[in-house]
């Protein structure tokens, strides 16, 4: 049976060729044929023919069902050839990918590398082509360039086995990661180049890089130097400061990068005149105050953007939800001046229709409307939105809180208030060790849930132990006892305490105690507490305990039992617990031994702490700490009890002496503490060179002071221990750790000093 040819085309060479055939006379097609298939349906074939059995076959619609079936990508070559009415269609399949194997990717997981593959159309299983393989090499590539990778070798080979299948083999040389040889900046005369490069987050390879990673380029970090380069100069008054062009530029062997950015500087401006237009609604003197810029000053853009969102905000506070305030500059090229009209647009006064909450699948719904200070169908007030936010995020029940205050369809003066909270995991069972110098090594584990069953209340348990102290402790807290806000807590413990392993006195105690509390808010930072307490204490002493704890023993007994009372007060305005850099922090507190106690005392104490961020190029904060402790008796001659005695030195008070060290001595030459504490520090903190913005560490230079006094002695200025150093903080990923080095000003003959001290694994 004699075929006549129509068309043969190689999918390789489909775009090029152009499509010969011999002449025939158009058929009626009687039936249509489809060989060489192995794992593709005939129906897939048939579905994608335009022509079928009974139509008019021709030679255009020969070259159309040719390149319909290459379109599929599932041939690698298709013949359509006729004999007499009969169209048969030979095509050979292109081979599927039977495995895929990954050599060499460390950075990268064997799966990750799979799965980019994926996301391009290459997987086991799948129809090979050679471009698609390609597309995933590139992406993959571009994957490790993201990385810094930029001299990424990835080779691949392609195996043909049987039953028309292939195995992919890729092999990849990741390489180094390219470094920033040097950042250049051409055209700046009013910075230098440290000047400028200090405010980029990306900088060239210091002692500190191999943790910070700065040094390995990103084209995301790099734009937003760029802005913080551009903010300084808009921030020191140069108006029409632009960067004109930057360069990025590899190394022959890829390993170095080079980063240059071309500037124009301009001129400096000052401010003009500032004036209002619109509507105010509140006095223009009022305006004028929130205004953060004067006329004569060096112009700043901070300072501009800083005065148009104050405006808005106070109008916010008088419940319009949407005003509109924009600076319009006006600039004065030949006096180098730039004035400002504030254009005002308070818009509506705007109320709160509802307060819709989403998010929460735990957390009950109360837990969190208690919080909100902005209330329904009140007027907007945009203060009480942004403190309900804040004591949301206080909570520490939420990864996220986000408000946004919608308007109501058709109501131009309503808005609903929409909270969104994303909740995260609030138990813990945590496990840890440390070591405190003066309390040695010790261990740690405890198990909370700081929103048990969703209802705010937190539980804890807590086992420590040291050479120097042994806890083990439980306790519960509702925040919201009352819906006014009172609190109220429990706790339970047994201790036991070892001073002499801190040399304060060779005896031992142990304890077992009850508590209960009570807290209330005053105002928004402000809290008031209240709490009695029971504890049962027991003396193990020695023939070498020191003679005020036997003197002590011998009138009162080997036992106490004390009840107390105590009262605090606190108030909290630091913008930070961990590393504050402005606000204050004041806490007081009295404690009170009442009836049936074996001991009728007071213990009184005072701490304020002070951060103030200094006006300087770094981000360097002040800090200034004061506390004051003083115990007595109130009742008979009853000496002071020793147990009650406060401590001062060592790494969290009077740095450069050992811990508890600082006062008077017993008979055997150990610290004995007293009923008088004073501790005094001046502190400098300053980011650590080469850590840029990292927020985890800060070094530190400081000033301390303080001693102790017993009960009845008199307080001598001129006893009071001084030292100087500087420290070392760190967040860890083990724990908080700090190393000091102090030198001691004026140390007492017996003093015991330590130059170097440090703790790390407990909180501080």
């Amino acid at each position: 049976m004699k075929f006549k040819p129509m068309y043969m085309l190689l999918a390789a060479a489909f775009a090029s060729m152009s499509l010969t055939a011999q002449a025939f006379e158009a058929i009626t097609v009687q039936d249509i044929r489809v060989e060489g298939l192995q794992r593709t349906d005939p129906g897939t074939v048939f579905n994608y023919l335009t022509v079928k059995v009974g139509d008019r076959f021709d030679e255009a619609q020969a070259s159309e069902a040719i390149r319909t079936l290459f379109a599929t990508g599932f041939f690698d070559d298709v013949r359509v050839e006729v004999d007499g009415r009969v169209i048969v269609i030979t095509v050979e399949e292109r081979p599927t990918v039977a495995q895929i194997n990954i050599n060499g990717s460390k950075l990268l997981e064997k799966d990750q590398v799979k799965a980019a593959f994926k996301g391009q159309n290459l997987a086991e299983g799948r129809i090979f082509q050679q471009e698609v393989l390609d597309a995933a090499i590139n992406e993959l590539k571009q994957q490790y360039y993201a990385r810094g990778r930029y001299s990424v070798d990835i080779k691949t080979t392609i195996t043909k086995l049987d039953r028309n299948r292939v195995g992919i083999q890729v092999d990849i040389s990741e390489g180094e990661v390219a470094k920033i040889k040097a950042i250049n900046f051409v055209g700046n005369t009013v910075y230098s180049q440290s000047d400028l490069i200090s405010v980029m987050s990306l900088t060239t390879p210091t002692w500190m890089t191999w943790y910070t990673k700065t040094d390995q380029y990103s084209k995301q970090k790099f734009s937003g130097d760029l802005e913080a380069i551009k903010s300084l100069y808009l921030d020191s008054g140069y108006l029409n400061f632009s960067i004109e062009s930057t360069q990025v530029a590899l190394s022959e062997d890829k390993a170095d990068m080079f980063l240059t950015v071309n500037v124009r500087e301009g001129d400096m401006y000052r401010i003009g005149d500032i004036s209002f237009a619109g509507n105010f609604t509140l006095p223009a003197a009022e305006l004028l105050a929130l205004v953060a810029a004067e006329k004569g000053e060096v112009f700043s853009r901070d300072s501009i953007n800083k005065s148009t969102a104050a405006i808005s905000d106070r109008l916010g506070h008088e419940g319009y939800a949407f005003s509109n305030v924009n600076a319009v500059p006006t600039i004065d090229e030949e006096n180098k001046t730039v004035a400002f009209t504030f254009f005002v647009d308070p818009g509506k006064t705007t109320s709160i229709r509802r307060i819709n909450i989403y998010g929460n699948n735990l957390t009950k719904d109360e837990v969190i409307r208690r919080e909100v200070r902005q209330m329904e169908a009140a007027a907007y007030d945009l203060a009480k939105i942004k403190r309900s936010k804040e004591r949301l995020q206080q909570l520490d029940f939420f990864s996220e809180v986000n408000i946004d205050t919608p308007v109501v369809p058709e109501s131009a003066d309503l808005v609903d208030m929409n909270i969104n909270v994303v909740e995260k995991k609030t138990g813990s069972l945590n496990f840890g060790v440390g070591y405190g110098q003066g309390e040695g090594a010790l261990f740690q584990a405890s198990v909370s849930q700081a929103n048990f069953l969703g209802t705010g209340k937190r539980f804890s348990a807590e086992v420590n132990t040291s050479k120097a102290s042994k806890v083990l402790s439980l306790g519960m807290n509702n925040p919201y006892a009352t819906p006014e806000g009172v609190s109220f807590g429990w706790t339970a413990y047994l201790r036991d305490t070892d001073p002499g392993t801190m040399d304060l006195g060779q005896y031992k105690i142990s304890s077992k105690g009850l508590g209960f509390n009570f807290g209330m808010p005053t105002t928004e930072y402000n809290s008031l507490g209240l709490g009695v307490n029971f504890e049962n204490m027991k003396f193990d002493v020695t023939s070498g305990s020191p003679s005020y704890v036997l003197d002590y023993i011998k009138e009162f007994g080997d036992t106490a039992q004390v009840y107390s009372v105590n009262a605090n007060w606190s108030t909290d305005s630091r913008d930070s617990a961990v590393f504050p850099t402005k606000g204050w922090m004041v806490k007081t507190s009295a404690e009170l031994g009442v009836p049936p106690s074996d001991i009728n005392y007071y213990k009184l104490n005072f701490q304020s702490q002070y951060f103030y961020s200094l006006p300087t190029k770094k981000p360097f904060t002040f800090m200034w700490n004061m506390e004051l402790g003083y115990g007595g008796v109130y009742a008979g001659n009853e000496d002071y009890p020793f147990y009650k005695n406060f401590y001062a030195g060592g790494v969290n008070s009077v740095r450069g002496y050992k811990s508890g060290s600082l006062g008077p001595m017993d008979n055997t030459g150990n610290s004995m503490g007293g009923s008088t504490r004073f501790v005094n520090n001046f502190e400098v903190f300053a980011p650590v060179p080469g850590m840029k913005d990292d927020k985890s560490m800060r070094l530190s230079a400081f000033y301390d002071a303080g001693n102790i006094w017993t009960y009845n002695q008199s307080i001598d200025i001129d006893s009071i221990q001084q030292s100087v150093g500087v420290g070392f903080t760190w967040i860890s990923p083990i724990g908080p750790l700090k190393l000091i080095y102090a030198h001691p000003i004026n140390a007492a003959p017996d003093a015991k000093k330590e130059s170097v001290q440090f703790q790390i694994g407990q909180l501080f």
